[in-house]
């Protein structure tokens, strides 16, 4: 089977199209990356420190790379079809096991088996799995071949160092150099990762289908959404058993409105917008450039922003329920300050990025809400942290209003191509449903 690059697919192998959009198994690989950002919430909330958070950024940016594959090569091949689901399904073991041994892969604690060389075996079985079923179905693109040491190399390199920080001896060096040592190789392995991702299409790769590629990037941030809102309901425990008072109900619905403030910021009008200049980019190497740039590198602060906010989320609720708080909560820590009003000003500063490399426009709401955000933070760390929950979503919600009020004109004319272009695809699906089904 050959398309029109010429390329011959392998038995098994079905190539995407300029039209394809996210699949259902996509979407099932998507849960074992809700159970991740989970997990890796759940185990940086246990020692919400400066170390910590740092380690926090690395892991996320480690899976974020995992994710980023996942959607480049459904981007190139169809996932649901052949014998690609299968491969998939490995993968997503593989990737379900890591998350798992996110709380001792810093760490190799007593009893089981070694969370770090656990680690590194499952990111170097999803990685090689990724590149061996890319070059697999390409390899008959000689472009592909050419430049096949910029996949190849990188990736070998960067599961090397992992590999390397894993197998640090246990007491060799104190517990803390121990932990920066295998901290500085792990970003070692994150700077091999994301430099060859600048080279990426000069390796032959590009986005066949933009809407694929927008809808995929789109629906992780759903997912990191989803994520706060679990670290509000859940936070460290069930709540099952906890009385509900004012206070619960109080924080539920702030909590909410922040997380519908950032929700609106981003899907209302500048996913459209992103994705629609993507479409309109034709040339492969401008297009593969603006991707990269847009969704594999801008979206990653995007998705640490929420998370971060999820972070300083967990336990306010079990708090506000505990009947020896306060009415309004005690003031949180100077630090989970920082993370719960950084995640938010870092969602915002990102848009910011988006607008201006897809747009070319300046969000000045925006950066005045980043600004508020900044100046603010000491003062909600001495207030009632209700009290501070609800001056950050009043900021959220005031930085978004004024942000569609000034986009009005674009809003408009963006939201009008976009359902114009739902109501083509929806007739177009009823023409062929009538005719074949």
């Amino acid at each position: 089977m050959g398309d029109a690059r010429g390329i011959r697919w392998p038995r098994g192998i079905l190539p995407s199209a300029p039209g394809s959009r996210t699949t259902r198994l996509e979407l099932f690989y998507d849960l074992v990356f809700v159970f991740a950002f989970l997990n890796v919430t759940t185990v940086t909330a246990g020692s919400l420190d400066a170390r910590g958070l740092v380690r926090f950024l690395v892991v996320l940016a480690l899976l974020w790379w995992c994710w980023s594959s996942f959607a480049a090569l459904g981007n190139v091949i169809r996932t649901d079809q052949g014998l690609t689901p299968l491969v998939g399904f490995a993968i997503s073991a593989a990737v379900f096991v890591l998350a798992l041994s996110l709380p001792k892969a810093f760490v190799d604690r007593p009893g089981g088996l070694p969370g770090p060389l656990v680690f590194a075996a499952c990111y170097f079985l999803v990685r090689a799995t990724q590149v061996a079923v890319f070059l697999w179905a390409v390899r008959s693109d000689g472009e592909v071949r050419r430049r096949m040491p910029v996949l190849i190399l990188p990736f070998l390199v960067a599961t090397g160092l992992i590999l390397t920080a894993a197998l640090v001896p246990q007491r060799l060096l104190d517990g803390g150099a121990e932990i920066g040592l295998r901290l500085t190789l792990w970003v070692g392995a994150l700077a091999v990762e994301y430099g060859a991702g600048l080279a990426q299409h000069r390796a032959g790769w590009t986005v066949l289908s933009a809407g694929h590629w927008a809808e995929r990037h789109a629906l992780i941030i759903m997912v990191a959404l989803g994520e706060s809102i679990i670290a509000l309901g859940l936070g460290p425990g069930p709540t099952t058993t906890l009385p509900l008072t004012w206070a619960v109900i109080i924080a539920a619905l702030l909590g909410i409105a922040v997380v519908a403030a950032l929700w609106w910021a981003y899907f209302d009008t500048l996913a459209l917008a992103m994705e629609q200049v993507l479409h309109r980019t034709r040339e492969p190497r401008t297009r593969a450039g603006l991707a990269r740039d847009v969704y594999t590198y801008l979206h990653l602060p995007l998705i640490t922003g929420v998370i971060m906010f999820a972070l300083g989320l967990k336990g306010l609720i079990h708090e506000g329920a505990d009947p020896a708080t306060p009415t309004w909560g005690v003031p949180l820590p100077s630090f989970d300050v920082l993370v719960l009003n950084g995640g938010v000003a870092l969602y915002l500063l990102t848009l910011i990025g988006l607008g201006s490399r897809t747009l070319g426009a300046a969000r000045w709401p925006s950066i005045g809400g980043v600004a508020l955000l900044v100046a603010l933070t000491p003062v909600a760390a001495r207030l009632p942290e209700l009290v501070a929950l609800a001056l950050l979503a009043l900021v959220a919600m005031l930085t978004v209003a004024v942000q569609t009020v000034v986009d009005a004109p674009r809003r408009r004319r963006v939201r009008q191509v976009a359902l114009e272009e739902q109501l083509a695809s929806e007739a177009e699906q009823t023409r062929w449903r009538g005719h074949h089904l």
